[in-house]
């Protein structure tokens, strides 16, 4: 038996599921319609909403942790007032 860590990938959503999910959220929302339109006709016109709220979403790639140095970067408390220049001249 070996034992090695398993590290959890977050994979971003793929488009189908997306697509499922969005298609579930529709028919349980449109529940009344299904009773008017029919079975096959409201399953059919759900499977087309889904398609087209999801046709702009793009998938992204997953982002890697990248690794620190280790120190953080603290310069806000060594700057020094800057003078102002006061708009009173000699007059």
């Amino acid at each position: 038996m070996s034992t090695s860590k398993t590290t959890e990938v977050k994979s971003a959503p793929s488009k189908k599921s997306t697509r499922k999910e969005i298609g579930e959220k529709l028919a349980t929302a449109l529940n009344g319609l299904k009773e008017s339109l029919g079975e096959k006709k409201f399953e059919r016109r759900i499977k087309k909403a889904a398609r087209l709220l999801t046709a702009g979403i793009k998938t992204k790639p997953v982002k890697k942790e990248k690794k620190g140095k280790g120190k953080t970067k603290t310069n806000k408390g060594n700057k020094t007032p800057k003078a102002v220049a006061s708009k009173a001249v000699a007059e």
